[in-house]
């Protein structure tokens, strides 16, 4: 016998979309925040990248075979990092959004603030968020 089919209350899909909303409020500020972290080592500004294209275009006339084939990648991976460091991305806009988002967000997933912080969330934005770090997520801060 098939068990009767059920259907969701309003009120269980209001809960889903708003988790969906939350979630995707982290989501897209823990990404953007994961791809402008600092890179260990020295850090490449656009000129550093001009000039490192420029003298891979000279030694392509002269390259043989398999090394043409290694500065062709190289060059090719220096345009995107290029292009990546062109592209602004507005971080304040995401951090408002996470801001609203991650105090319910860290109650309906159990998140703590030493969690937070160690995905490499400041300080700062999670004291804007109401989260501390005496933060329970069980039942408040």
């Amino acid at each position: 016998m098939a068990a009767p089919k059920r259907s969701m209350t309003d009120a269980h899909k209001k809960a889903l979309a708003e988790g969906r909303k939350l979630g995707q409020a982290v989501r897209e500020y823990l990404d953007a925040l994961e791809q402008h972290r600092p890179k260990r080592g020295r850090r490449r500004t656009p000129e550093s990248i001009r000039k490192r294209l420029d003298a891979i275009n000279e030694r392509l006339r002269d390259a043989k075979p398999l090394e043409r084939l290694q500065l062709a990648q190289e060059r090719i991976d220096l345009k995107g990092e290029l292009e990546k460091l062109s592209a602004k991305v507005d971080l304040s806009k995401l951090e408002s959004k996470f801001v609203q988002a991650a105090k319910e967000y860290s109650t309906r997933k159990g998140i703590s603030y030493a969690a937070w912080r160690e995905s490499g969330v400041p300080a700062e934005i999670l004291r804007k968020a109401g989260i501390s770090r005496g933060f329970d997520p069980d039942g408040g801060s």
